[in-house]
């Protein structure tokens, strides 16, 4: 692993695992640090819109965001600097503007319920899964071993956040990955047309060329 070839992925990822083995065995640490809309109402405790974001509910959970986190947010962060979309301060916002946009409609929905809470760097990985799209639309991920273009498992993933948030599955943010998702989507693509207008020809002749395996 070479850290100069992505220092900006790679240091999230160790900030996102420090703090989250230190909230581990620190419950108070993880109180003080978790999305707690009634808290951040009443108390101004805005802070929390970021500090959630680099703890995690256990192992797992951390682990699922941050192999995500790092095998796309590698690629964007080449992306943003090879193709002259803002480098590092780009990548920065993409990621941090996805940790609190994405948590602003569980604040909102939220605000008076005291038992609500929520944590974990789902909305920044989403909004940056989701920026890779206009750059390798057609490109195979695997998801439970079943290869899918990654534009068709981005549409897939929408519906199932709309449907899971609507049907309040389980106990997962959902409209933290759906936010966080179309933030990144619509943050890249305005990124680029306002940055690199000369890329949009090519994105949409590959949008529009469906191909596979690449």
């Amino acid at each position: 692993m070479d850290f100069s070839s992505a220092p900006i992925t790679y240091s999230l990822i160790a900030i996102n695992v420090i703090i989250s083995l230190i909230g581990f065995s620190n419950p108070d640490f993880m109180d003080k640090a978790i999305m707690w809309p009634y808290r951040v109402k009443r108390e101004n405790q805005y802070y929390r819109f970021l500090t959630s974001g680099f703890i995690h509910a256990d192992f797992m959970h951390l682990l699922f965001n941050m192999i995500s986190f790092y095998f796309l947010g590698t690629a964007i962060e080449y992306y943003f600097s090879q193709y002259g979309l803002g480098g590092n301060i780009s990548y920065l916002l993409l990621y941090f503007l996805g940790l609190i946009i994405s948590d602003i409609p569980s604040f909102i929905k939220n605000q008076d319920n005291y038992h609500y809470r929520t944590l974990g760097a789902s909305g920044a990985v989403s909004a940056v899964i989701f920026a890779c799209i206009l750059f390798n639309p057609w490109g195979i991920i695997r998801i439970y071993f079943i290869p899918m273009p990654f534009i068709v498992f981005a549409f897939l993933y929408l519906a199932y956040c709309i449907y899971s948030s609507k049907k309040d599955l389980g106990h997962v943010n959902h409209d933290a990955h759906l936010w966080g998702s179309l933030f990144g989507l619509i943050f890249t693509a305005a990124l680029i047309a306002v940055m690199a207008p000369d890329l949009l020809p090519g994105i949409l002749q590959e949008l529009s060329h469906p191909h596979f395996g690449r």
